[in-house]
């Protein structure tokens, strides 16, 4: 009897991620099949329903559209699931014993292959039965809860004289400029944060503030417009100005149009 061949999906909204992902699981198990859904609630739920459910499913805790968990809910998957998050610690806890296993990003090889073990350790009959234990409302109820009161409201800041404080309604944008991070406000100041964008990200609600590229976050309340460019990019416009042109990935153009239209 042929041995079967084992089925892995990988739903990420960021595609250099989930092609990463899917990189890793090929040279870690070159066996099994790999596949790359896509990265909304809406159309994963619509593959879901339309498609043999995987063996193993890594889903991204925050999608395009909405949290998966709207995701579990609608789709009822039967595959084992590893959850993958930028979201700290806080939440971790309440994944461990809502899936197999979960990846903070970034997703390094070792805890990749420590996670594919404890997949190949269970079986089938555990997927269900893993999968009935989820309890959707209460995962979404700690998430919001949490997301409510996490995020930064404000930065101390380093002036020339002395300490001050500034409000992160204040800021129109971030940007990084030789490792350094600036947030420019309303009033075109321009003020040095002592965080890195990635970490910053972490910290800033999502529904206000999106990251375009690798050298900027924007706020909603100051985009202007957006400018199609080369290769199916996209150039965003600001206010107030920045000296220079703000690019958007093609990858990222689809992902930006929908935030925007939230």
């Amino acid at each position: 009897m042929n041995k079967k061949t084992i089925r892995a999906a990988i739903i990420e909204d960021e595609l250099p991620a989930a092609r990463l992902l899917q990189g890793m699981l090929k040279e870690l198990r070159p066996e099994w099949d790999i596949l790359l859904l896509p990265g909304t609630v809406e159309e994963s739920v619509q593959w879901f329903a339309a498609n043999p459910h995987p063996d193993l499913l890594f889903l991204d805790i925050q999608l395009t559209d909405g949290l998966s968990f709207y995701f579990i809910e609608q789709a009822q998957p039967e595959s084992m699931i590893v959850f993958t998050t930028a979201y700290d610690e806080y939440a971790v806890r309440a994944f461990t014993v809502n899936s197999i296993d979960y990846l903070l990003k970034p997703i390094h090889r070792e805890r990749l292959a420590d996670a594919l073990l404890k997949f190949e350790r269970l079986t089938a009959p555990r997927i269900r039965q893993q999968n009935s234990l989820l309890d959707m409302p209460e995962l979404l109820r700690a998430l919001a809860g949490h997301q409510a009161s996490a995020y930064r409201t404000r930065f101390l800041v380093n002036g020339a004289r002395n300490l001050y404080t500034l409000a992160v309604d204040e800021v129109c944008y971030f940007y990084s400029e030789e490792k350094v991070t600036f947030a420019v406000t309303a009033d075109r100041r321009t003020h040095i944060i002592d965080l890195p964008l990635a970490k910053l990200e972490e910290q800033l609600d999502p529904k206000r503030f999106f990251r375009v590229s690798r050298q900027f976050i924007l706020s909603a309340n100051c985009i202007r417009d957006l400018e199609p460019y080369f290769n199916g990019k996209m150039v965003v416009h600001v206010t107030p100005p920045f000296d220079g042109s703000i690019q958007v990935s093609r990858e990222r153009v689809a992902a930006l149009k929908l935030w925007l239209n939230s």
